[in-house]
């Protein structure tokens, strides 16, 4: 960090009420959307640590409705894990307002920056390698669910509008059929045509939304495992973290995107398809913990389609990144010319396995969900 910049950066976090002087800020984090910072301050011998960060003016282009919806649920969670007799310094994050008592200070350039609580003692693990990770990164998730059951749901701004709506997903790849801006299009037919062959399945959660068939909740929209806070004594989840994709849409959608993320055998860049698959014991461990926790909050409805949403989180994603090929790779980033289309073909692998996986793993979800009741 040069001087300039730490000056810049001091001048910054003196717009927040950090208790004590600041004696360090230094970058920290390996998420590409924010700047991040790691201040630590002192008063009295004792050190106290705050998370600051740049808001990516690129991707959120509306911070009032950002941190209306990160400030509204943050503060509903508190008071329910009050209720509940937790922690709310550690299952939540806390988020702090400026001296003026703003949710987020605007610098001399027209940045955004908001600070945060740090929470220590704690890891994430980038990828759920195993049933016990998986479970417990489930549970996290199920329990932000519950806890968010009754949040009002007209306070929240749709801030990504149509994030996860999966016609419109399907509008995108077929305009770029026709303007095939890249000329690829010759090296994907076989994509295209497994994609287009699977179109029906597109509307049936956001047809079910509109005939009022499946409830609208608080989503969190990136159930990934390196968005879920593990003790690092007891290595159990406590925290669900990178709460700026909370709008409204439906739990499946983050049901369905944890399996996506968290349920395949390799990355989703993995070039041998023959070592990317499906895991489905890895499935049952995050449904387990996810319903163990969430079970009484969810509907029948949405029970009977988490299986359902898992291919669908994943056709949904392969789609994206056919499209983004198409395109010209605009959208995502890459790091040699196929990696889309690499990303492409490991979620179009995991659909087809899902897809000879779905009866068993409909019973299996049944199952676990007349357990989870029972032992409520």
């Amino acid at each position: 960090m040069t001087d300039n910049t730490n000056e810049k950066l001091l001048k910054i976090a003196d717009n927040f009420p950090f208790k004590g002087e600041i004696i360090e800020i230094k970058r920290t984090g390996s998420g590409h959307i924010n700047s991040t910072y790691l201040v630590t301050c002192t008063d009295s011998n004792v050190n106290y640590q705050y998370i600051l960060q740049l808001i990516n003016p690129t991707v959120f282009k509306k911070p009032d409705e950002l941190m209306s919806n990160v400030m509204n649920v943050t503060s509903f969670l508190r008071n329910k894990i009050i209720l509940d007799g937790g922690n709310p310094e550690r299952e939540t994050l806390t988020f702090l307002y400026t001296k003026d008592s703003s949710p987020y200070y605007r610098d001399e350039d027209g940045a955004c920056w908001r600070a945060y609580n740090y929470i220590g003692a704690c890891t994430t693990y980038d990828k759920g390698d195993d049933p016990i990770k998986m479970m417990r990164s489930a549970k996290a998730f199920g329990v932000f669910q519950k806890r968010l059951a009754d949040y009002p749901i007209d306070n929240l701004f749709e801030t990504i509008p149509n994030f996860h709506n999966t016609p419109a997903r399907y509008d995108q790849l077929k305009e770029a059929i026709a303007n095939n801006a890249s000329g690829r299009l010759d090296m994907v037919r076989e994509e295209i045509e497994f994609a287009l062959s699977r179109e029906k399945d597109a509307s049936k959660l956001t047809d079910m939304i509109k005939s009022g068939d499946l409830p609208i909740r608080v989503t969190h929209n990136d159930t990934k495992i390196n968005n879920v806070l593990f003790d690092l004594i007891t290595n159990e989840a406590f925290c669900v973290i990178d709460l700026d994709t909370v709008m409204p849409g439906l739990s499946l959608y983050d049901f369905g995107d944890g399996i996506r993320s968290g349920a395949a055998t390799a990355d989703e860049d993995e070039q041998d398809l023959d070592k990317f698959n499906f895991d489905l014991n890895l499935y049952y461990a995050y449904a387990e913990g996810f319903l163990s926790e969430a079970a009484t909050a969810l509907t029948q409805n949405e029970v009977d389609n988490m299986a359902f949403s898992a291919k669908l989180m994943t056709l949904e994603c392969g789609v994206r990144f056919l499209t983004d090929f198409l395109n010209g790779d605009v959208y995502f980033g890459i790091k040699y010319p196929e990696h889309n289309l690499v990303r492409c073909r490991t979620q179009f692998k995991l659909v087809r396995e899902i897809e000879k996986n779905m009866d068993e793993m409909n019973e299996k979800t049944a199952e676990l969900y007349r357990r989870a009741l029972l032992e409520k």
